[in-house]
C-alpha cells in the first residue's frame, strides 16, 4: 500500500508529539445548566474506571479528577493513539447561594452527572405584600 506525503498530517503530528504534557492533568470537557432548584454538571470521561474518579468540595471549589491508564500490550505496533490517558482534572468556583452538602455525583457510560443543589435561601419565594389595614393593627 503506497501513501503520499502529507505534509500538514507530519506537521500536526510532530506538534503534537512536541506539546504533549503527559504529566499534566488533562481537562475534560464539561455541559453545565440550571434545571428549576439545582444545577446540572456532566463531564465526559470515557474510557476511564469508575473508581479512578473522585469528586470533592473544599469551600466553594469543586474539583474533579479521574484518570485513563493508558493500554500497553506487547508488540503492539501503534498505528494511531489519539485517545489521551492520564489525570484529567477540573476545578469550578461554586457560588455562596449553592447547598455543598447536598451535592451527589453519579457515573454511568462514561458520562459524570453532578447535582449541584441551590441553597433554600436562595431560591424564588413569595413576599407578602401588607395592606394599610395591617399596619393598622401592628401599631395599635
Amino acid at each position: 500500500m503506497m501513501m503520499s506525503l502529507d505534509p500538514f498530517r507530519e506537521l500536526d503530528r510532530m506538534a503534537a508529539t512536541l506539546l504533549d504534557r503527559r504529566d499534566t492533568p488533562r481537562i475534560m470537557p464539561i455541559d453545565l445548566y440550571r434545571d428549576a432548584d439545582h444545577f446540572v454538571l456532566t463531564a465526559e470521561l470515557p474510557g476511564v474506571d469508575p473508581g479512578s474518579v473522585d469528586v470533592d468540595v473544599d469551600g466553594q471549589l469543586l474539583t474533579i479528577r479521574a484518570e485513563r491508564t493508558p493500554r500497553s500490550q506487547e508488540g503492539v505496533q501503534w498505528l494511531a493513539r489519539e485517545r489521551a490517558a492520564g489525570a484529567f482534572q477540573r476545578q469550578l468556583t461554586l457560588g455562596r447561594d449553592i447547598d455543598t452538602e447536598g451535592i451527589s455525583a453519579h457515573y454511568e457510560n462514561g458520562v459524570l452527572s453532578v447535582m449541584i443543589p441551590v441553597a433554600e435561601k436562595a431560591k424564588p419565594r413569595k413576599i407578602a405584600i401588607a395592606t394599610a389595614s395591617d399596619r393598622a393593627e401592628v401599631t395599635a
